[in-house]
């Protein structure tokens, strides 16, 4: 079992930290469309799409960098008292929160693939049977989901973004619950 559990660990924290190590470079990426959104203002017509392009880049940046952020342990913690604990307390009570954080994110997974589902069309409220049957044919994409702005983009790709990174999000919550469990048990990880 613990082979299993180490086996998990390493898998997920890979793809978290390539993902993360690749995501961390969408910093550039809005500022260029930042500094694009400037230039265009000042000296030209102003685009449309910048603003909204630059919060669809934040959002990637921000939920797909998330599961990298807890793997190394850069998320915000209070220390007042977790500092001064020993290595088995601190594992005893990030058991107890990871829980919790496992619990909301299997909620905000659901929304987030209803979200989904709702901007490809569907409206009904069996947003996992609406992609079962995408995947087998029953059903078919709808009136897609666009922005209200001016540019009109479709809202389809960043919600997917949401789903993966909430999904990436949830898979190394359950790697920090394996690795507290690990030790517990006496173990380094």
């Amino acid at each position: 079992m613990r082979g299993v559990m180490r086996g998990y660990i390493r898998a997920v924290d890979a793809v978290n930290h390539r993902i993360g190590r690749i995501v961390m470079y969408g910093i550039f990426v809005l500022m260029g469309i930042l500094l694009w959104s400037s230039i265009s203002k000042t000296f030209f017509l102003p685009s449309l799409w910048t603003l909204e392009m630059a919060q669809f880049v934040m959002v990637a940046y921000y939920i797909l960098g998330g599961p990298y952020s807890i793997q190394l342990g850069s998320n915000v913690r209070m220390d007042l008292l977790y500092g001064g604990w020993s290595v088995r307390k601190k594992a005893q009570f990030d058991l107890l929160t990871v829980l919790f954080l496992i619990f909301y994110l299997c909620v905000l997974l659901y929304g987030a693939i209803s979200s989904t589902a709702y901007s490809l069309g569907y409206w009904g409220s069996e947003p996992f049977s609406f992609f079962a049957g995408l995947i087998t044919g029953t059903e078919e994409i709808g009136r897609m989901e666009q922005s209200s702005t001016a540019w009109r983009p479709y809202l389809w790709p960043v919600k997917a973004v949401m789903v993966l990174g909430m999904l990436l999000m949830l898979l190394q919550c359950i790697s920090e619950l394996l690795k507290d469990v690990l030790r517990l048990q006496g173990e380094a990880v």
